[in-house]
């Protein structure tokens, strides 16, 4: 069984790995492999609202303890928070508890090293080998050498206060109408709190988790409930999160997406015009779109592709030495300020954008032309039906059809039983037809191979 993903571990809770049977396994991997001779020995862990966090943040507990590490829970905290404390306060580890995007039945968990990284490879290796192997379980301490749990108290202030120290003091957002939705996740009090004490007038959404209701037509992936209320309160800017809120996407004054490729282009522009845009670089992955990329050429500043993930994108930052990059679902990584995907540092940042230029959404990103993208995601028993030699022959033949006007991508899902297909290009018609037509023998042949 492997645990780990692209992402961290996830899964249907109660489903293997996501039982409190294995999550008391990994908390104790964990414990036997981050644990320093000497060191503080303190572990963080953060969740976001699933009614299925208390039970697993209960295992991942008894867990570490047992193996005489102690814990601090901080409870509902955005991902990025629990980077930023883990950092800051010296940890020697943090731990999220969350399924990020996906829907509430489902669950994960995510580790940060002390520097507020995600861990490397090997680490998790040693994790999953040690869960699997079992054969640790009898040098657990007795006594008094087991491990302890504190409970943080402040943990949402010193993020809030942190979020606001990453724009110029005295600055505000006054005049600013703002809607923001929560996604009923973990920034439900955040953002929120950020924009209504630095002066913007705040109209907030989807703000009443309740267990079950994280991600559900909400969110930064769902979008319409938020574009419905900015049109309806003649707000300036509409903010959605994701439930672990590392994502942010926003919607203009006129009910308009704008998303993670439009909002890296925006402050690339205006972060090389300050000259603080290391290398004069962005960092983003495959699926960023091509119009981006060519905006970017005629600023000359440089695109980096990575594979999709964000933990690729920030390996790529830190090999070569860049601070800003990203996702086109909206994870943004400023560099400058915390080593993950913020969401309400991002909402922060593109609204004193938005002040500082005296320019609203639409006229910041306005000279920004994408290239229309279809993405269909397809339902597979096998994710390696992509490289069966007719699905590549599909692939092959589309590339021919788009030449140089568009891209074609088909990739498996990290997270999902599905393959993704994206096609972007200039012609809407063509691309549509082509996605089409690759997902049909996607099908098709996932179908003939499992006997279906």
């Amino acid at each position: 069984m492997k645990l780990f993903g692209t992402d961290g571990i996830r899964g249907m809770v109660n489903r293997n790995p996501m039982t409190p049977e294995t999550v008391v396994k990994i908390g104790m991997a964990a414990a036997k492999t981050l644990r320093k001779i000497g060191g503080r020995n303190r572990i963080l862990i953060g969740k976001d609202t699933r009614i299925s966090g208390y039970m697993l943040e209960s295992a991942l507990t008894s867990g570490i303890c047992s193996m005489g590490m102690n814990v601090v829970l901080v409870g509902p905290l955005p991902t990025p928070g629990v980077a930023y404390l883990t950092r800051t306060m010296r940890m020697d580890a943090g731990i999220v508890i969350s399924a990020s995007h996906n829907p509430f039945q489902d669950n994960g968990i995510k580790f940060f090293g002390p520097d507020g990284f995600k861990l490397s490879d090997s680490i998790e290796e040693e994790i999953e080998r040690l869960v699997l192997a079992k054969s640790f379980l009898d040098e657990r301490p007795v006594g008094a050498s087991i491990g302890k749990a504190y409970r943080l108290e402040d943990a949402t202030g010193r993020y809030i206060e942190f979020i606001k120290s990453t724009i110029p003091k005295g600055f505000t957002l006054e005049g600013l109408k703002v809607v923001v939705d929560c996604a009923n996740g973990a920034a439900y009090k955040i953002t929120p709190t950020v924009l209504t004490e630095l002066g913007a007038e705040v109209i907030t959404i989807n703000n009443h988790p309740d267990g079950t209701n994280i991600n559900h037509c909400c969110g930064s992936t769902d979008l319409h409930h938020l574009k419905e209320e900015v049109l309806r309160h003649g707000a300036h800017v509409g903010v959605a999160h994701d439930g672990d809120a590392d994502r942010c996407m926003l919607v203009d004054e006129e009910g308009r997406e704008v998303d993670g490729d439009m909002m890296m282009a925006a402050w690339a522009k205006e972060m090389k015009k300050e000259g603080i845009l290391k290398r004069n670089t962005v960092v983003a992955t495959v699926m960023t779109n091509l119009g981006v990329e060519r905006y970017l050429q005629k600023k000359r500043i440089r695109l980096v592709r990575t594979p999709v993930g964000d933990r690729y994108v920030v390996e790529e930052m830190i090999k070569g030495g860049y601070n800003l990059g990203g996702e086109q679902s909206g994870h943004i990584i400023f560099f400058d300020y915390n080593t993950t995907g913020d969401g309400p540092v991002t909402a922060l940042q593109m609204l004193y954008l938005m002040k500082k230029k005296e320019r609203t959404l639409s006229e910041l990103v306005s000279d920004i032309f994408l290239y229309p993208q279809i993405l269909i995601n397809i339902e597979v028993k096998d994710k390696s039906v992509i490289e069966d030699a007719r699905v590549k022959k599909s692939i092959k033949a589309a590339e021919q059809k788009l030449s140089k006007e568009g891209r074609i991508l088909v990739r498996p899902s990290g997270t999902e039983q599905k393959i993704r297909v994206m096609v972007e290009g200039a012609d809407r018609e063509l691309i549509q037809e082509i996605a089409e037509e690759v997902s049909e023998t996607i099908k098709n042949t996932d179908n003939s191979r499992s006997g279906g």
